[in-house]
């Protein structure tokens, strides 16, 4: 069978199996629709070491049916009066995106977004967006997933509430037009329990899509679950971020803290160094403790010249800075001593001799 090869590239960085976990932080509308915010939330992440942030577009009045956006939007997360006040308080509009694609480049992180609808698709990539996000409730639309295509920008298709045909009709949908696709799987739950996050189906998406670059859209409030998700073959880790749990908000609850995703950087760097090459073997790091802890072979007593060596005669003993292994026991039971050994002495091959059997002893031995 041909190696398998997969290559996803966005904002310089070339993503693959052999590469380090891409990390993007979703701040979403996490940043309340103050750029301000928005800022500081890029800020974090870039100095905490995640590859790139995203935000999420909507043109509002025209992505949800009339009834949708007039209905009363009462709760303790709500921005305005009506579902439709609350979603517009929450927008940033272009020259709000280009004051942020400007910081990012000063920060240092790449910056792309979620296209909800056509309209925000066309604003985004006017404003060249170095990559688009379609998210779970637009696994089924084709007809935005051909038009992003496009475009030409490098994709990330997430695969919440799908089942694996629903994704076989996007990947259909899009390659035609632009192969630069990764996919997510995908729990669209906000949080996501790690009982629902079945990260087995990473492995169906990379046998089913041998090509094709897969991810984790992670909901899960923690970090344990995304390294397991790399060990299963993802390259891309999208997670939530927030600077305060407390704030407003459906989305800040579930999303990780600075701290948290630092940690999540940190632990996912380290996994390719830990996995190692696999050989079996001593490290130079671990001489010291088997010195220490490790077992030798020594005089159990004061033993003299030409005694032959019973179990009794030999003890067990730290720290293993020479003499033999006590594996050797068996086998040096039963030979003789060429030299006097002290109490805890260390017992050497070079020590001992074998004893030679008495002629004609086997012919005597046998029936």
């Amino acid at each position: 069978m041909a190696p398998v090869s997969r290559h996803f590239r966005i904002g310089g960085v070339d993503i693959h199996d052999g590469s380090e976990c891409y990390v993007v932080a979703e701040i979403g509308h996490n940043h309340q629709g103050d750029v301000e915010k928005a800022k500081q939330l890029i800020r974090s992440a870039a100095e905490w070491g995640v590859d790139a942030v995203k935000l999420q577009k909507r043109a509002n009045r025209t992505l949800y049916t009339r009834d949708f956006f007039d209905q009363p939007y009462d709760n303790e997360f709500s921005f305005g009066r009506t579902y439709g006040e609350h979603r517009e308080a929450l927008e940033l509009d272009a020259d709000e995106y280009r004051e942020l694609q400007r910081y990012a480049r000063e920060v240092g992180i790449t910056l792309f977004a979620t296209a909800f609808d056509f309209e925000s698709a066309d604003l985004l990539a006017e404003l060249d967006v170095p990559a688009f996000k379609f998210a779970s409730g637009d696994l089924r639309n084709t007809p935005l997933q051909r038009h992003v295509a496009a475009f030409g920008k490098p994709m990330f298709l997430s695969t919440g509430g799908g089942t694996m045909q629903d994704v076989e009709r996007a990947v259909d949908a899009i390659l035609p037009l632009n192969d630069q696709l990764c996919i997510l799987q995908c729990t669209a739950a906000y949080p996501a329990e790690a009982e629902d996050l079945n990260l087995n189906v990473i492995s169906a998406l990379r046998e089913r899509f041998p090509d094709l670059v897969i991810g984790l859209s992670d909901h899960q409030n923690g970090i344990a679950m995304a390294l397991v998700a790399y060990m299963l073959g993802a390259r891309v880790i999208e997670k939530h971020f927030t600077l305060d749990h407390a704030l407003k908000g459906t989305d800040h609850a579930f999303s990780l803290m600075p701290d948290g995703m630092r940690r999540l950087v940190r632990d996912l760097h380290r996994i390719p160094a830990a996995l190692g090459d696999g050989v079996k073997r001593p490290l130079p790091v671990e001489t010291k403790p088997l010195e220490k802890m490790g077992k030798k072979l020594v005089a159990a007593r004061g033993l003299e010249a030409g005694h032959m060596l019973a179990a009794d005669d030999l003890a067990i003993k730290s720290p293993a800075d020479g003499g033999l292994p006590p594996y050797e026991l068996d086998r040096i039971v039963g030979m003789r001593l060429l030299r006097p050994l002290r109490p805890d002495e260390n017992v050497e091959l070079a020590d001992l001799e074998p004893v030679a059997e008495p002629a004609g002893a086997e012919a005597v031995s046998r029936p």
